[in-house]
């Protein structure tokens, strides 16, 4: 496993990290205990130090095997979670510092530790960017030691930028993968003079970027990739990077031309991401072990070569880039 640095957090945390949106249960289907403690103690044994959950991630049930598979192990593993999605309607006015405190407090009981590594707001409404206040209460939460450091997850280039304009703001929490070029213009460049660490999620387009899907292709009525592809739930760009499904799987088969003999693009996809010397870590989702694994075999792989780096772009260029650079 290879580190990088958290930005002002100062954590070594390991370049692949994990993502447990869907830990436990993939999306649409019921938590599984047995497979989240499997699943993260494989992560673990892996290497893998930052993991990062969040509040709303199976009602709570995700938080709880995190805290529970941490506490049993020895290594230090760094715990980001995130808060602000259960307010609702989820909107400006519903951010308030006593509701978000007693967000944290409930997430501290469910981890059961005596305290939060990184406590994110969790892609707020863009105007809570705006309010001092909000960022203030985490100030005060880290007096108390509630938690260490506050990062923030966002959905737009805009918020990332605003977000680092406050001291306390560590981390930004950001989509960026190969469907997702946008953030690495400005932005990477302003989080490095800050000293702000970068969270690169979403970095497989909602398993887009696998190569694994086609026309044919079913998603569980419950699953986001069945009901939010035109934001019916949440903003549109979580799910497949808010790319048109039909492009996107043939921009994924133009991929698949520039790499014939791979099977599996995701290593490639995630590589692509690490050639960023700005990203701190990836957090990648998983439901199963293999899930770990495939994402892990990206640091088995020879390095990405500039052209074939150029070529992954082009296929942006060509067939992404107008559909969604603008809008994220």
């Amino acid at each position: 496993m290879n580190y990088r640095k958290l930005g002002k957090t100062n954590f070594e945390v390991s370049e692949i990290a994990l993502g447990t949106w869907q830990v436990g249960g993939k999306w649409g289907s019921p938590f599984n205990d047995k497979t989240a403690d499997e699943l993260l103690n494989t992560a673990i044994d892996k290497g893998i130090n930052f993991i990062d959950t969040a509040d709303v991630y199976e009602n709570g049930l995700s938080e709880t095997a995190v805290g529970r598979v941490v506490r049993s192990r020895s290594e230090r593993i760094y715990v980001a979670t995130k808060c602000g999605r259960h307010i609702n309607p989820h909107v400006n006015e519903g951010y308030q510092p006593q509701v978000l405190q007693k967000y944290i407090e409930d997430s501290l009981k469910r981890l059961k530790l005596d305290t939060i590594d990184l406590i994110q707001l969790h892609c707020p409404p863009t105007e809570v960017f705006y309010r001092p206040e909000i960022f203030e209460l985490f100030d005060k939460l880290k007096k108390e030691g509630k938690i260490q450091n506050l990062g923030v997850s966002v959905e737009k280039v805009e918020e990332g930028l605003k977000a680092i304009e406050f001291p306390n703001v560590t981390t930004v929490q950001i989509i960026f993968n190969l469907f997702r070029q946008r953030p690495s213009e400005l932005f990477f460049k302003e989080a490095k003079k800050k000293n702000v660490g970068i969270i690169a999620r979403v970095p497989l387009a909602s398993g887009l970027l696998t190569g694994k899907f086609s026309e044919k292709s079913i998603f569980d009525s419950k699953d986001h990739r069945f009901f939010n592809r035109e934001g019916a739930a949440f903003d549109k760009g979580e799910t497949f990077s808010g790319i048109n499904y039909e492009l996107g799987l043939i921009a994924v088969n133009k991929l698949k031309e520039l790499f014939p003999e791979v099977l599996n693009l995701a290593p490639l996809a995630l590589q692509w991401i690490l050639s960023f010397n700005e990203v701190s870590c990836i957090i990648p989702g998983a439901s199963t072990e293999s899930h770990v694994l495939s994402n892990l075999s990206t640091l088995d792989l020879p390095l990405l070569t500039p052209e074939k780096i150029a070529a992954m772009n082009e296929v942006y260029e060509h067939y992404i880039k107008k559909e969604v650079h603008h809008l994220w």
